[in-house]
């Protein structure tokens, strides 16, 4: 399988990435937490690069095993029930971020997250998913982060003093928080975090990097301001 990414100059992923990084990692046992009009773009990266490149066993739950449709229309049917999510073996839990967890309609998974927590799986939470993780303890003694310091405030959790005011992904004691805008270095993290750490995860994460390097600034088009026609 050969990737192609472009930038000023095309740039191609080492094929030693493709072809070797699947059997010199143990198999990763992780599970994505979907809810209804969940943000599709914040755990896509860490599960297409997890399932491809490193032989993850991905996995969906949603409430009650039912499909859920993203912000951007994409519908997705789930492997399982999050109320039969099962911690034995499990090596990832993360919870992806949606409007939903500002809302009476999100689940209660805080004991979940807990447990996991307390068995030493890593928990990874983005955008609002970090608000779940604020809500279980999980990061009343850690570092973290999320969308704003506000975000989770509100929630009168015991963690405030250890909030990071920073653009990227945090990870502390097992625990990977980001705010919705940085699902680069979310999956970064989570792999570090897992163990999985060289020089074709740093090549791949200097790709994505390079889109930002040379991008400058998009002024408005002057046909699309607002009033003119």
């Amino acid at each position: 399988m050969s990737i192609t990414l472009w930038f000023p100059v095309e740039r191609k992923i080492p094929q030693a990435f493709i072809n070797n990084i699947k059997k010199d990692t143990p198999m990763t046992r992780a599970i994505t937490i979907l809810t209804e009009n969940f943000s599709d773009w914040e755990t896509a990266l860490i599960n297409s690069t997890g399932r491809a490149y490193y032989g993850f066993d991905t996995r969906f739950a949603t409430p009650d095993g039912a499909p859920v449709t993203s912000s951007g229309g994409m519908i997705v049917t789930p492997h399982l029930a999050l109320e039969t999510i099962s911690l034995d073996e499990l090596d990832l839990l993360v919870v992806c971020g949606g409007t939903i967890w500002k809302t009476d309609l999100a689940p209660n998974i805080a004991a979940l997250v807990a447990a996991a927590h307390e068995r030493n799986i890593v928990v990874a939470g983005i955008c609002d998913g970090t608000r779940v993780l604020a809500q279980a303890g999980v990061l009343d003694n850690l570092r973290h982060t999320s969308n704003s310091a506000e975000n989770l405030s509100e929630l009168n959790y015991g963690g405030a003093a250890y909030y990071q005011d920073v653009p990227y992904a945090v990870a502390d004691q097992h625990v990977v928080t980001a705010p919705g805008t940085a699902p680069v270095s979310f999956m970064a993290q989570i792999l570090r975090t897992l163990g999985i750490s060289d020089e074709n995860l740093n090549a791949y994460l200097a790709m994505h990097a390079a889109e930002h390097s040379w991008l400058p600034a998009i002024p408005p088009r002057r046909d699309s301001v607002r009033g003119r026609h």
